[in-house]
């Protein structure tokens, strides 16, 4: 490793290494066919600070650094990627959007609970026209007295249904293009804020994905994060550190298909030896082990560029595409190693295998990362 981990660090990944073992992977088969979001899981995990881990303790977060939280993130998502999802949109964009561009009273109001997990928060940029380009986006907030009133529909939104708030990006002038969209904190109750019907996903089951649907939703004006106008900046600020978490569930999902097929080749037995003596089997296992290493030095690049303040949004993206694509690679080879085996739900790498489909897709495509890679590269200024 180039990266030499703290005490503090090690005590938090080894913490939360058992409680994902022992806790979180007791029902995750289970909750990917009901469907059952793991509400105790969340509970247990607010309790051991891990939902707002990176949030100071004077508003009810652990105050520790971007490494830690991606040490226990990829421990979660070895257990139960449905479980990580939720913590990583709570912890990388909800907690920390509140926290660099709230007021204090919103602080107080909406990160505290968030942060200490006695609530689940949601973040709604996504809309059924809007996906990779959220300029293109419809929805509104147009101010009336001392109240903003909302209308559109958010789509494809984690946790959507069981969060009890969301912050919520909307249209406040239509003529300033990206500077005219603005970024509200909206409780569940709001008046005209409708739930969408939970998605019938491939993957991430246990995790539900709904609309939001604004109908002449009434907020507060004092509800709006940062300024009118900040949308975009706030949006695009939380998907960097987004992009570092699912990198980290990446990572937890690979290696989980790494160990669950060098245990599969050192028990299954086919021409008078078992599988893991078989050099095809061995390179295999090599080239899965050094894809992880390759994406974990990516992940942690960017995390301590992140912890030193640095400009990271190039490495975060770097450490998304490589991570979201290498555990495409990763779990196929788990399921090919098992053979019939991998294609039946009685072995885990089946469900790695359809939960790591998505990584490649949502907070930004493995399009868009590139996209993003190649601005900064091509606008840095620096001679070669």
């Amino acid at each position: 490793m180039l990266f030499k981990f703290t005490e503090e660090q090690l005590m938090i990944q080894s913490m939360v290494r058992e409680f994902s073992r022992k806790i979180v992977a007791a029902s995750a088969a289970e909750r990917d066919k009901t469907k059952e979001f793991p509400k105790d899981n969340f509970k247990q995990m607010g309790e051991l600070g891990l939902m707002g881990m990176m949030v100071p303790l004077e508003y009810g977060g652990e105050g520790v650094d971007t490494i830690s939280y991606v040490l226990a993130l990829s421990e979660i998502a070895y257990s139960c990627a449905s479980t990580s999802v939720v913590m990583s949109v709570q912890n990388s964009i909800v907690c920390e959007s509140i926290l660099k561009y709230g007021t204090e009273e919103q602080k107080q109001e909406f990160l505290a609970p968030l942060a200490s997990g006695k609530i689940i928060g949601a973040f709604a940029l996504t809309e059924p026209l809007a996906g990779s380009d959220p300029m293109s986006q419809t929805t509104t907030a147009v101010i009336k007295g001392d109240e903003y009133i909302i209308n559109g529909t958010k789509r494809f939104i984690t946790s959507g249904e069981n969060s009890k708030v969301v912050i919520v990006t909307a249209k406040t002038d239509e003529s300033t293009g990206h500077k005219g969209i603005s970024a509200f904190i909206v409780p569940k109750d709001s008046p005209g804020l409708i739930v969408g019907q939970q998605e019938d996903k491939m993957g991430l089951r246990a995790s539900d994905t709904t609309d939001l649907i604004f109908e002449n939703c009434c907020i507060p004006s004092k509800n709006i994060l940062g300024k009118e106008g900040d949308g975009f900046k706030i949006a695009m600020a939380g998907l960097d550190g987004g992009r570092i978490g699912i990198a980290a569930q990446s990572m937890g999902v690979a290696q989980a298909a790494l160990d669950a097929s060098i245990k599969y080749a050192k028990q299954r037995k086919q021409f008078g030896s078992t599988i893991s003596k078989h050099q095809g089997i061995r390179w295999q296992i090599a080239d899965m082990a050094t894809q992880i290493e390759a994406g974990r030095q990516l992940i942690f690049s960017a995390a301590s560029m992140k912890d030193r303040k640095e400009k990271y949004t190039k490495q975060a993206s770097m450490a998304k595409l490589f991570a979201s694509e290498m555990v495409n690679k990763v779990t196929a080879k788990a399921v090919q190693m098992h053979g019939g085996y991998g294609f039946i739900r009685d072995y885990p790498v089946e469900r790695f295998y359809r939960d790591a489909r998505v990584f490649t897709i949502y907070e930004g495509t493995s399009e868009i990362q590139r996209i993003v890679i190649s601005n900064n590269i091509l606008k840095d200024k620096r001679k070669p």
